[in-house]
């Protein structure tokens, strides 16, 4: 299952991916006896090796030492530590290098002209002696060859939980002008940040931070057990949002009915609102205005906030249906679109807005998808009024002979001009029940779509003859 997309902007990407190899250090810490000479009592904690007093300083050097000794990296001593080249081609200090691997080489060679998809997944595998099967998360990161229209896997990074919401950013946490990050929400309460140009050996990921974090309590003779630190959410992360103005700032949705903004830079939580009643599903900021937040719930409301004040109630919207997803329109600053359970899609202008109201009404409706859930919106970044959504309903699709084929899982584009919506062109990916659909920035007219069978598709829109006529003047 493919809970969530995003796109990576052209150019971002680091064409060489770097290995992080942390084993060494995590070796070094397990053997070395922790004692403390002020206790013996087993029942006590484990001491935590960073909560040692300084004086261990003869410890601490012994570690550093041996961390300091990669013999086969002797002569690459640089700023990277335990970074280096996954295939020897990489690497600018080995000079001979063999043709043959050549074409090995250009595929994992990510260029300024590639699109790069990041997509949050659920795998299954089988457990090993037993019928039964395991879940697992992982962060797939997906090439396409623009011009030859060629799309691979390109590498993969397990996660340790299954994800359910990502967002990208580019805010620097580790150096330099621009960073390639991704924050992935999941079924566990906290969020993980890793850098999408570093993979470790065994392909597990190692998160550059942790908002929110937990912390395993372990005692001699017993199990551990989960502490949630007080800043942080109680369940289940259900939504993000990178404010790309503000670009260490993210706003996270969580069943524990609870909005909060982070600085990712601190790894603190600034601001904590609970002004919905069940589960929030969607977060959302305001292109023009970037200080404004919109929150929807499970409650069925939507709520336009202002970060500046968030003690201030904001604009309230009722809906009478459990929010899936919500946008902005990029294109005005007033407003957005609301995807809910029932199929249908609201469109609302804030400047209906009254300040003497407590429930605001949407501007108008679209019955998008036949009762199912419309799971996903996503607006086009080059053409005014051309909004993409996602479905859980089944579609028809002609295919030749005459054939009609029954499919579950639907994406429509629609036409909102003059706020008289109309749908242009409709699509059955057969990826399963959609869960997520994407524009990119870069090729506007390319849709990505990932859905419950764990398939990724990209459309191409402009394939279809309706909309190259229609938005053609938006086209590359």
């Amino acid at each position: 299952m493919i809970s969530s997309i995003s796109w990576i902007p052209k150019g971002v990407s680091k064409p060489v991916l770097l290995v992080d190899d942390p084993s060494q250090e995590e070796d070094l810490e397990e053997n070395i006896p922790l004692q403390s000479s002020e206790s013996t009592n087993k029942d006590e904690d484990v001491v935590d090796l960073k909560s040692l007093p300084v004086n261990n300083v003869v410890r601490d050097n012994i570690i550093q030492a041996l961390k300091d000794l990669h013999m086969e990296r002797y002569d690459d001593e640089d700023e990277t530590s335990d970074l280096y080249y996954p295939h020897n081609n990489m690497d600018p200090y080995l000079k001979d290098q063999n043709d043959s691997d050549s074409e090995e080489l250009e595929n994992m060679t990510i260029y300024p002209t590639d699109s790069v998809i990041v997509c949050a997944r659920t795998r299954v595998k089988k457990v090993e002696g037993s019928d039964n099967e395991d879940s697992f998360g992982v962060v797939e990161v997906w090439i396409r060859e623009d011009r030859e229209k060629n799309m691979f896997l390109h590498h993969v990074i397990e996660i340790s939980a299954l994800p359910l919401c990502t967002a990208w950013l580019d805010c620097p946490l580790q150096g330099g002008e621009r960073g390639n990050f991704l924050a992935v929400g999941s079924m566990e309460p906290n969020i993980e940040i890793f850098n999408v140009d570093v993979i470790t050996r065994d392909g597990k990921g190692k998160p550059c931070m942790v908002l929110g974090s937990t912390e395993d309590v372990k005692k001699k003779g017993k199990l551990k057990s989960t502490k949630y630190k007080n800043d942080g959410h109680s369940d289940s992360v259900l939504g993000l949002a990178w404010n790309k103005e503000y670009r260490n700032i993210i706003a996270s949705a969580s069943a524990d009915k609870k909005v909060k903004i982070w600085d990712v830079v601190s790894g603190k939580c600034e601001i904590t609102m609970g002004h919905h009643t069940k589960e929030v599903q969607a977060v959302a900021w305001n292109h023009h205005s970037p200080w404004v937040l919109l929150t929807g719930s499970f409650d069925g409301t939507v709520f336009l906030k202002d970060g500046r004040i968030p003690s201030h109630d904001g604009c309230k919207w009722k809906l009478n249906a459990k929010v899936e997803s919500l946008a902005w329109d990029p294109h005005s600053e007033h407003s957005f679109v609301v995807s809910l359970e029932n199929g249908t899609v609201r469109l609302i202008d804030v400047r209906t807005a009254k300040s003497d109201s407590t429930e605001l009404r949407a501007t108008s409706t679209i019955e998008a998808h036949n009762n199912k859930a419309c799971t996903s919106v996503s607006y086009n970044l080059s053409a005014p009024n051309l909004l993409a959504t996602g479905s859980e309903d089944e579609t028809v699709t002609v295919k030749a002979l005459p054939l009609f084929v029954y499919s579950a899982g639907a994406v429509k584009l629609w036409d909102l001009s003059h706020n008289q919506p109309s749908c242009v062109a409709s699509y059955s990916p057969e990826v399963g029940s959609v869960y997520s659909v994407s524009f990119s920035e870069d090729n506007p007219f390319l849709l990505a779509i990932g859905g419950s069978k764990g398939n990724l598709r990209v459309w191409d829109t402009q394939s279809y003859s309706g909309i190259s006529q229609k938005y053609g003047n938006y086209m590359k």
